[in-house]
């Protein structure tokens, strides 16, 4: 499925539309046969959800996406069902990119309705996804916050560290949000340095991802040991080691996240080449 991002329009489309609804963090999905966003026009059942706000988003192969938030009294329509956006991915990977900007569309809307300089209220500009203080001319735009994330390598051993922020125990990259006046390397090195106390170099471009939990953007490096002993900080990793491509720990990141790409890149490189 292929979308083309547009500024948030507040006016009917004048067609079919995809709506994707959330209350809080969930999202509305139809669940008859598969997993599918609702493709409806402006009237019948969606009126009964009382939106609180409807902004546009683009397209999706052609077809009008709205991003619509609701509140806990909306009625939940037959055949439909609320979702976590990380549920989501696994079970229509190809609606998680729009749905992450839907949602993070929809905070930030929601967010800046007065200007957080002098308190006028503010207002959408044509054309554009910002909200203008029509007191002061402040603009408000969606906030990204970018983050750094890495495989470091030692020879054959990755290392990968527990977080205390984990909700579950797994082992997982090295991952931290850039600061003002950083470069992302030099984020990088201060985050690996704070966290376990080693030197990296050699840092290379990998990827990155989207990341809406909730306005991240996660910028993958790979890079290599330098020197030092690990010397955790415990008030933020548990546990850290050198980890070898056939021994990873037990739970890693799911495929989801941009940190099982770099630990499943680790692992390809390390595969012995096919013999003839």
């Amino acid at each position: 499925m292929h979308f083309i991002p547009a500024p948030p329009l507040t006016q009917s489309t004048g067609s079919p539309s995809y709506w994707l609804v959330f209350y809080r963090d969930l999202l509305l999905v139809s669940t008859v046969d598969r997993v599918t966003l609702p493709l409806a026009g402006d009237g019948g059942w969606f009126l009964e959800l009382n939106p609180l706000r409807r902004l546009y988003l683009g397209t999706l192969d052609g077809c009008p996406c709205l991003a619509v938030e609701v509140g806990q009294d909306a009625p939940l329509p037959p055949g439909m069902s609320w979702m976590d956006l990380r549920r989501l991915f696994f079970a229509a990977e190809n609606l998680f990119a729009v749905a992450g900007r839907a949602i993070q569309v929809l905070n930030w809307d929601r967010n800046h309705q007065y200007c957080g300089h002098c308190g006028g209220k503010t207002s959408p500009r044509e054309g554009e996804t910002v909200r203008v203080c029509p007191d002061c001319g402040l603009e408000a735009y969606p906030r990204i916050s970018p983050a750094v994330i890495a495989a470091i390598v030692r020879g054959d051993e990755i290392l990968l560290a527990y977080n205390r922020t984990f909700k579950t125990r797994f082992y997982s990259v090295l991952a931290g949000f850039v600061e003002p006046g950083e470069s992302l390397e030099d984020c990088l090195r201060r985050e690996v340095r704070e966290e376990v106390g080693i030197e990296i170099k050699n840092i290379r471009y990998f990827g990155s991802q989207p990341w809406p939990f909730p306005n991240s953007l996660m910028i993958g490096f790979t890079a290599e040991y330098d020197r030092g002993k690990l010397k955790l900080d415990d008030g933020e990793i548990i546990e850290a080691g050198w980890f070898k491509a056939d021994r990873l720990p037990d739970q890693i990141p799911g495929r989801l996240s941009i940190a099982r790409r770099l630990i499943d890149w680790f692992v390809e490189s390390r595969r012995p080449p096919d013999r003839p």
